[in-house]
């Protein structure tokens, strides 16, 4: 769990997650998030995120958020560098999740336990 750099975000699932596994068979899910709220002139701001989670949460995503649900992602901000096959250097910050759960404010959830190895 981060202690240094933790973000709350509540919005809505602009994608359904695309759940891959690394070489060494790590899960990792990535989704998109977007959180709306009013400006000062009343007019509405749209921010967009990207998600990713790893291992059984990623799984769990994979098999439980799709597009259009509304969620609680708290993690961490993590910034990656890359550079293109153009030689243009590139950025960007995304959430690393340390939790992700359905929003229950219009909605409801019936919840499955995974068995755990001990």
């Amino acid at each position: 769990m981060a202690f240094d750099n933790n973000v709350i975000v509540v919005g809505n699932v602009t994608r359904d997650p695309e759940l891959r596994f690394t070489p060494s068979g790590a899960a990792v899910a990535n989704f998109g998030l977007a959180w709306n709220r009013k400006g000062r002139d009343g007019e509405e701001i749209v921010s967009f995120f990207d998600v990713t989670a790893w291992n059984q949460m990623a799984e769990n995503i994979g098999e439980s958020i799709t597009k259009g649900m509304r969620v609680v992602v708290y993690g961490r901000l993590d910034q990656r560098s890359w550079e293109t096959q153009d030689g243009d250097k590139r950025s960007k910050v995304e959430i690393v999740a340390d939790e992700v759960a359905p929003s229950l404010r219009w909605a409801t959830v019936e919840v499955h336990r995974n068995p755990r190895d001990c």
